[in-house]
């Protein structure tokens, strides 16, 4: 049997950096709220949406009403502002040969599939699986349930992602994680997660697979 790889989409497999921050600051001035830097507008990658916005101090009500222009934004303009990272197709061209690869990711799984529609990588996985519409779903740990218990998930899967909430999301499925340090998180950060290994570029991690550091 093919081992089996959830990946990460934003900072594992794209720069979605440029449309994320452009819808957040839509949202934002929908809101009136103060504009944000660049380091606090990168930490919305990774986490559920809503609970970067609660982190703002905003109320529930306020959360929602900025997720919704945040997607009024991204739906219109911001979904396809992505670029692939250097060489991830390669990476994924040839992972694809020898292990099942599926996406989890806390990015709305409706726009996850339209992404890699777009860039043409559908054919790489076996899966594509993400968050609801309705933040019921959006925790990385949950995301990663659900696409474990729909691609028939084991033990000896492994998770690849740019945050601590992708190692702490496979932790809490017990299953183990590699960090990418191309993406939007740091060293420091994935490392006390728990990450077992780290890929300073993607095709570090046809090595790391190899070798099992899981």
């Amino acid at each position: 049997m093919k081992q089996q790889l959830f990946f990460d989409l934003d900072g594992t497999i794209i720069d979605s950096s440029e449309g994320i921050y452009a819808s957040i600051r839509y949202a934002l001035e929908k809101l009136a709220h103060p504009p944000l830097s660049t380091d606090a507008l990168r930490s919305f990658v990774g986490p559920p949406l809503i609970d970067s916005f609660r982190d703002l101090g905003f109320t529930e009500d306020k959360a929602q009403r900025a997720v919704n222009y945040y997607r009024e934004n991204y739906r219109d303009k911001g979904i396809f502002q992505v670029k692939p990272y250097e060489v991830i197709e390669k990476t994924l061209a040839m992972l694809s040969e020898t292990h099942e690869i599926f996406i989890a990711t806390s990015k709305p799984e409706i726009f996850a599939k339209e992404i890699l529609a777009y860039l043409g990588f559908n054919d790489y996985f076996k899966g594509i699986y993400g968050a609801d519409l309705e933040n019921k779903r959006g925790e990385k740990a949950t995301v990663l349930a659900y696409a474990l218990e729909k691609a028939n998930g084991n033990a000896s899967a492994l998770m690849i992602g740019d945050r601590s909430h992708d190692i702490l999301g496979a932790k809490a499925n017990g299953l183990s994680a590699i960090g990418v340090l191309y993406g939007f998180g740091s060293k420091e950060e994935l490392l006390s997660a728990g990450a077992v290994a780290l890929a300073e570029q993607p095709l570090e991690l046809l090595e790391l697979i190899r070798t099992d550091h899981a």
